[in-house]
């Protein structure tokens, strides 16, 4: 066994003699070039993949300009040295998305539905081995993304949006990378005033001089673009967490089932303590690298259900992907007869999806692909209190009350409170008092201002080390826009 044992270290050693010294080294540079793989794979399928799913175009070289650049430094210079493969049918219809990583393992891979995103598989699947229904894989009625040739169609010019006067000068300055936030790369921008008042998006980016072809043009955004929620998710889970209240299948203050028996301490954590980041479960970073769930292939009961307690629930706050992805199990049962698909169908938020591990899990903490529109949608919910457009009621009476209510332990650093699944920019200077926000990596932002019926969305993929002054941009919009 021993023996064995050094003879793995020796070959790894030998494929990464530059990065490798030790066995750990090189067991850790072998494990980055397995998630870098699988990064890579599950963002070309879900950015490609949903994209066609809503009848529009994503091209790799875009998605690597966009989703592949600035990500966590130990992938980024990976990323970019990976071979991958897009599997299509005899259609032309997306099927994988294959990368290859190591010369003794399969390549790593993801796979793609029409009806549930892209799942990627564990590290070491093969490919051959994957199956999935038929039917999955057709296209959208009356859509047929590939030119018969299997050419992808060029991807068409973005919508210029709805413009807006007053504030048109507010967007071009945040799509221009520098003036709420260096290096910042804002994808879109919308805002919502009993309607949508303003919509823009970044611009297919041609080059000055020679041919123009769909290798030398990075593709744009557009109103049916779908890009990866990250941590808006939180708050989407937190909503389905309402809807099942209000439904009576789910209580805040009840247990969240964790913990391996009634006398486990754990069974003490509610799913208001998880909506509220407030478990007590130890986590390894802020926000707790997912790593093995988002790029490893690993599943949700795998990794995220049992962490161990290290403080009372309800006495501090530590910001956690585990802690949604346990409130969402909690509830798991409700997804049969209301899955997330459907709620979101209620909403109008048709170009959304919610992915899921391999064995079928919503990865609620971050893995959501949806529009800028969709997430306008979303927000208008909250301006009216959990009604639908047509009257009915899906979220309980007060929910919005509820989420924004910093009732639990709060972040011990930055300006932003937090609620139950949202956080609250209530101290912002020049920013009403009633306004939150559901927040994700990247840049991504939905902020809502009941007082003024304003939503404010803003996309983008903003590399790593740089961000976007939200707090800013919605004070600037505020006051550009007419009072209520």
């Amino acid at each position: 066994m021993i023996r064995t044992a050094l003879a793995a270290a020796t070959l790894l050693l030998a494929a990464f003699p530059a990065a490798a010294q030790s066995q750990q080294e090189a067991l850790d540079t072998r494990y980055d070039r397995a998630l870098a793989a699988g990064y890579k794979a599950l963002m070309l399928c879900s950015a490609i993949g949903i994209a066609e799913r809503n009848a529009t175009n994503r091209l790799a070289n875009s998605v690597t300009a966009w989703e592949l650049n600035g990500i966590p430094s130990e992938l980024d210079p990976i990323v970019r040295t990976l071979t991958h493969r897009l599997v299509r049918t005899e259609n032309h219809v997306l099927t994988r998305v294959e990368v290859d990583w190591a010369t003794d393992m399969p390549p790593r891979f993801a796979t793609a539905s029409m009806k549930t995103g892209c799942r990627l598989a564990p590290i070491g699947s093969s490919p051959g081995a994957a199956s999935s229904d038929a039917s999955e894989s057709l296209p959208i009625k009356g859509y047929f993304p590939i030119l018969p040739d299997g050419t992808p169609l060029f991807p068409p010019e973005p919508i210029s949006g709805m413009s807006n006067a007053v504030l048109d000068p507010l967007a071009t300055r945040a799509l221009d990378g520098r003036s709420y936030g260096e290096g910042s790369r804002t994808t879109a921008i919308l805002v919502l005033q009993r309607g949508i008042v303003i919509e823009r998006y970044a611009a297919t980016q041609r080059p000055e001089s020679g041919p123009v072809n769909p290798d030398t043009v990075i593709g744009g955004f557009g109103s049916n673009t779908p890009q990866r929620t990250w941590s808006v998710a939180k708050s989407i889970a937190a909503t389905l967490v309402g809807a099942a209240v209000y439904r009576g299948e789910a209580d805040v203050k009840a247990s969240a089932g964790l913990g391996v028996s009634d006398g486990d301490p754990r069974r003490a954590i509610t799913i208001d303590h998880l909506l509220r980041m407030a478990s007590g479960r130890y986590s390894d970073t802020p926000g707790n690298r997912t790593d093995p769930l988002y790029w490893g292939g690993a599943t949700v009961e795998e990794v995220a259900l049992d962490w161990p307690l290290i403080a009372a629930p309800g006495t501090s706050y530590r910001y956690a992907n585990n802690d949604t992805l346990a409130v969402v199990a909690a509830i798991k049962p409700t997804f049969t007869a209301h899955p997330p698909a459907a709620f979101f169908d209620k909403l109008g938020m048709t170009r959304t999806v919610a992915e899921t591990d391999w064995e079928g899990d919503y990865i609620l903490s971050s893995q959501v692909w949806t529009t800028a529109r969709d997430l306008a949608r979303f927000g208008e919910l909250y301006l009216n209190d959990g009604v639908l457009a047509n009257g009915t009621r899906i979220l309980p009476e007060g929910w919005v009350k509820y989420v924004t209510t910093p009732s639990g332990p709060q972040p011990p650093t930055g300006t932003f409170g937090y609620g139950a699944g949202f956080w609250l920019l209530n101290k912002e200077e020049g920013v009403p008092a009633d306004t939150f926000a559901a927040i994700g990596n990247r840049g991504q932002y939905v902020v809502i201002v009941p007082s003024r019926k304003v939503v404010i969305v803003r996309r983008g993929e903003d590399p790593a080390g740089s961000g976007f002054n939200i707090a800013a941009f919605t004070r600037d919009v505020l006051a550009a826009l007419p009072a209520e």
